[in-house]
């Protein structure tokens, strides 16, 4: 058979040949490419498996969350504080808003879901019991296409904004401990400090496989996470900054307790996301998660309103709402690990635990927790977690089938020791920095002219 020379190949069955091994190449250089193109995964990543129905759940459970803080919460405190006060108060819910949004994006999110990378001598493992990475600071290598590795049907961009808006609550909550004698100025920059050095590292040891929750302690929505953490350094905060002028000589009255009322009904259904949420996906632990919220808060509103009414003759309605926070609180770290009847006690209970706090205790101690963060979410956080030791049922939850009440108070001693002792030394910081008290003057004409250049109206 005759050949005939083409640039070097040869026709025929040696044509052919050749034309093959360059296809073949040219498909292998693609397939190359296209594998050096996609970015690879994150230590703590996983190929996202949309599950549509846990990500409209989920999507549905952020914005619920948010609107705990703006405006619930706020609006919640807003009322609770005396006309001259208002808009300052509402206006630092705002502010750790905004400063918690973006520390979170910086390095807030690697810092509490990264998986901790060996460092000097410390093998991947001892680090990730204690501290997440910097692999996904600003977000780095987070893509549409990935998860998280512990909610692989959640897109990740999802799983972030979700874990944000616990994020932004926790700090809003410490804000009711110093209301009414805080410079904004000190507020932003302990509420970013506060983030990455506090929460941070807290969140972490619990819900991004640290060493608390490898050790097995149980905090379903934010028990210690958030109302434990955020009530122990409301009470630091109070205790450092002093009382109000005028504190304990002169009545201080709610403003507007309507206000306070509106507040409350929106952090009760935000805290429908906030707790069913926390089960990752439309199923039956978020459904139990959602009827034992709602037992609890109302349990708990009855008691402290009984005990209200023995003590003082009438039930006043900042009283009766403080009792559906308390309840709320008290149910969050058990709400998907017990059944109706351990919310119902958990509730029953959590009333007459954060009156006493609330009320007798700190007049006992002193000191000014200016609306309760610490009488009713470190309290109510502290019940409601050991309560949780309890009631848990793994006929509820299968995560519930170890719980004890040991494992729970270890829980408890490390999140409030952490928190206490960092919180100390960011307000020191604070202080020789920003400054944190405003002046005498100022308090005595009210933050809202003075920091803010607004006035509500004379009625």
């Amino acid at each position: 058979m005759m050949t005939t020379k083409i640039r070097g190949l040869t026709s025929g069955v040696g044509y052919k040949r050749t034309c093959g091994l360059l296809l073949g190449g040219l498909l292998l250089f693609m397939t190359a490419g296209a594998a050096q193109a996609a970015p690879a995964l994150l230590s703590h990543q996983a190929p996202l498996e949309l599950d549509g129905s846990a990500a409209g759940w989920i999507l549905t459970s952020t914005a619920l969350v948010l609107l705990m803080t703006l405006p619930g919460l706020a609006l919640f405190y807003g009322g609770m504080v005396r006309r001259k006060n208002v808009i300052a108060t509402i206006t630092q819910s705002l502010g750790v808003a905004a400063v918690v949004t973006l520390a979170w994006f910086a390095a807030g999110y690697s810092l509490s879901f990264g998986v901790g990378q060996p460092i000097a001598g410390y093998s991947g493992d001892e680090v990730n019991s204690v501290i997440g990475s910097l692999e996904a600071v600003f977000l780095r290598g987070v893509t549409p296409e990935t998860a998280h590795a512990v909610a692989p049907a959640l897109p990740e961009y999802l799983w972030i904004a979700f874990q944000l808006t616990f994020a932004i609550i926790t700090p809003a909550l410490v804000t009711g401990a110093f209301a009414e004698r805080l410079k904004y100025s000190g507020l932003l920059l302990f509420t970013g400090l506060w983030t990455l050095l506090v929460y941070a590292p807290i969140c972490h040891w619990v819900w991004g496989g640290g060493f608390l929750g490898s050790a097995g302690v149980l905090d379903f929505a934010g028990g210690a996470v958030v109302h434990v953490n955020s009530g122990v350094a409301g009470l630091v905060c109070a205790v450092f900054l002093g009382a109000r002028k005028g504190y304990g000589v002169s009545p201080i009255v709610a403003h507007n307790p309507v206000l306070t009322m509106i507040g409350a009904s929106l952090l009760l259904v935000g805290w429908i996301g906030f707790n069913a949420g926390s089960a990752w996906a439309a199923d039956a632990i978020a459904a139990v998660a959602l009827l034992n919220t709602l037992l609890a808060a109302m349990a708990a509103s009855l008691t402290w309103k009984i005990v209200e009414v023995i003590e003082k003759r009438k039930p006043s309605l900042i009283g009766v709402l403080s009792g559906l926070i308390a309840g709320l609180v008290a149910i969050t770290p058990a709400a998907g690990f017990v059944d109706p009847m351990g919310a119902v006690i958990i509730g029953l209970i959590a009333g007459p635990v954060c009156y006493a706090a609330s009320v007798w205790i700190k007049k006992l101690l002193r000191y000014d927790d200016s609306l309760d963060a610490f009488g009713i979410h470190g309290a109510g956080g502290v019940a409601g977690a050991i309560l949780t030791g309890v009631f848990a049922s793994a006929a509820v939850n299968a995560a519930g089938a170890d719980a004890s009440v040991m494992k729970q108070l270890w829980g408890l001693g490390v999140t409030a020791g952490w928190s206490a002792g960092v919180t100390f030394l960011i307000l020191i910081v604070c202080k020789l920095t920003t400054g944190l008290r405003v002046s005498e003057s100022q308090e005595d004409d009210g933050l809202d002219g003075h920091l803010h250049g607004e006035v509500l109206e004379a009625s």
